[in-house]
């Protein structure tokens, strides 16, 4: 197997968040991108400012690193405007993968209406573009029947409104990465929450996101049936090495 190839290696950490000048946070972005074109990773997974120059590296090199960003990153509470404003700025910039932020609060509000409009008007957009479309719901966020409801709406809302051709071009994920859950509970993904995800997405893949720290968690998640990975620990789990990061 092949693990490099269902690893997305991610960056999002702001400046202020990295305790970094705006300037030092450009020098690690740029290190990033170069160990995941290096290494041979799937997809580099970075802020929507950082795009054009992820992408020039890539075409310096010759790389088939694609390139995700993330939308509405990390509360994905904003309106539906914002988010294709920002889903459209990264498409002319050349990104590959747009990872919205589900309004996972709405969801929790009972406000399906919006959540289905958000869903089926950003997944159009993204996949008229040829974009892959990932929908991150926030797991840590949600009880268990929430995660089950919520995976269920995007995959119904995509059953209805797209190609079969299309299924495996949308994602439901599971986290940010960046959510404060209380008590010391896991922020990302666990394996409970992605057999939820698993079981009630398909026929979407579904991406693990947050909390895979180790060789043997991802590849207990691809046995899972996961098909993506995502991690800011890209190159030590592919070397087998545990990590500390979070995300």
């Amino acid at each position: 197997m092949n693990i490099k190839q269902y690893l997305d290696s991610t960056y999002l950490k702001t400046a202020s968040q990295a305790g970094l000048s705006e300037t030092e946070n450009e020098v690690v972005v740029k290190k990033v991108i170069t160990e995941a074109i290096n290494e041979g990773f799937k997809l580099i997974m970075i802020r929507p400012e950082y795009v054009t120059l992820a992408k020039e590296m890539i075409l310096k090199e010759n790389s088939n690193l694609l390139v995700g960003t993330v939308i509405d990153f990390p509360e994905g509470k904003s309106d539906l405007k914002i988010k294709i404003k920002e889903a459209n700025e990264a498409i002319a910039n050349g990104v590959d993968d747009l990872d919205f932020v589900c309004n996972y609060e709405a969801f929790k509000n009972g406000e399906t209406e919006l959540i289905k409009q958000e869903i089926l008007i950003a997944t159009q957009i993204g996949l008229a573009n040829n974009k892959t479309v990932k929908w991150i719901i926030e797991a840590a966020a949600l009880n268990e029947k929430e995660i089950i409801q919520l995976s269920a709406l995007i995959k119904n809302i995509v059953v209805s409104n797209f190609k079969e051709e299309d299924y495996t071009s949308v994602f439901v994920k599971s986290s940010t990465g960046f959510y404060k859950a209380q008590n010391g509970l896991p922020n990302g993904a666990t394996i409970p929450s992605i057999i939820m995800m698993l079981e009630n997405a398909s026929p979407l893949p579904v991406k693990a996101s947050g909390g895979v720290k180790s060789y043997e968690e991802a590849i207990e998640m691809i046995r899972l049936g996961v098909k993506r990975i995502g991690t800011s620990s890209a190159k030590a789990i592919a070397n087998g090495e545990n990590t500390t990061n979070q995300y």
